[in-house]
């Protein structure tokens, strides 16, 4: 099993004289440690422990695997951490979760992805992350005016059972169904899992079978990018396809520059990061938090790309 990482601050208050605060131990479980986009949310949660003070933060790698982050969440529970935070494998498998640490009285603070009864959490939970209506509506926006409104577009899904990427999916279906975008046509559409690697098979696949396109629109900057990798290799001149991504990731953002990728949309997720844990630590010093902290997505072009670099 993944070890733990643990960071831990504790830096001592010169504000006033007095005994010292206790410290407060906060344990995270991530969907994986290996996400390039979960991993500046997992850094930025050490970084705000740091910045806050007599923080403890644990950390553990669910690699994928439902069953292994409920049995994570459990062993925080046995351990008597003062506050969880989970980013979930499958937001519609939570409820076993919610129910341990409310029965345990403990704090639970969802990140980035939302758990299934997101606009139901009961007290002591609460989600932080970005209105995803928001993200494919901005993306496939900008990828409707890039085209003129008509187009062949072929759509790189994220994980089929993942939240984000059935909105964001629906998102560029509703965009297409307006007047001002409806000459733009899905002509295919699969899963590459976030990834990469699946998302450049996926896009060599289609290349052979002979598919035309105009435009690649994908639930994130990662499937863009192995997108692009296939069309590069295959000798594509990256100037007469329109590519779109989502996040604003490091990479994505290179790949924006370069001018291989032509949409993104920034997710703030170290802002998410912060957040989840400035909410954990409230909460578990007794302060109420609102169901629902939303993040607001922002789109990201050539023009603006400077400002999140």
């Amino acid at each position: 099993m993944q070890k733990f990482l643990t960071m831990t601050a504790l830096l001592a208050s010169t504000a006033f004289a007095g005994p010292a605060l206790a410290e407060t131990r906060v344990a995270v479980s991530m969907t994986a440690f290996d996400n390039p986009f979960l991993t500046i949310i997992r850094e930025a949660i050490g970084a705000e422990a740091e910045d806050a003070g007599e923080v403890e933060v644990a950390f553990e790698d669910a690699q994928l695997d439902v069953a292994r982050q409920l049995d994570q969440v459990n062993n925080f529970i046995a351990s008597g951490y003062d506050a969880i935070i989970v980013n979930p494998v499958d937001g519609n498998s939570t409820t076993a979760i919610t129910q341990a640490a409310t029965s345990a009285g403990i704090p639970l603070v969802y990140v980035n992805h939302p758990p299934g009864d997101v606009d139901a959490l009961p007290e002591g939970v609460s989600f932080v992350g970005s209105n995803e209506i928001d993200s494919g509506t901005m993306q496939t926006q900008q990828v409707c005016e890039l085209l003129g409104g008509k187009g062949d577009v072929l759509v790189m899904v994220g994980p089929l059972e993942n939240h984000s990427a059935i909105i964001r999916t629906k998102d560029i279906h509703d965009v297409i169904a307006t007047p001002e975008c409806s000459g733009m046509t899905v002509v295919e559409e699969q899963t590459a899992n976030w990834n990469r690697a699946e998302a450049q098979d996926l896009m060599t696949n289609w290349l052979t079978s002979g598919v035309q396109f105009d435009a690649v629109i994908a639930n994130n900057d990662e499937m863009a990018i192995g997108a692009i990798l296939a069309m590069k290799a295959a000798g594509m001149n990256m100037d007469d396809v329109v590519v779109a991504g989502i996040d604003a990731t490091p990479d994505g953002l290179m790949a924006l520059a370069s001018g291989d990728l032509d949409v993104t949309v920034f997710q703030n997720a170290a802002k998410q990061g912060q957040v989840a844990l400035q909410t954990a630590i409230s909460m578990a010093g007794g302060t109420p938090a609102e169901r629902n902290i939303w993040i607001p997505f922002e789109p990201v072009t050539r023009e603006n790309m400077g400002d999140y670099q």
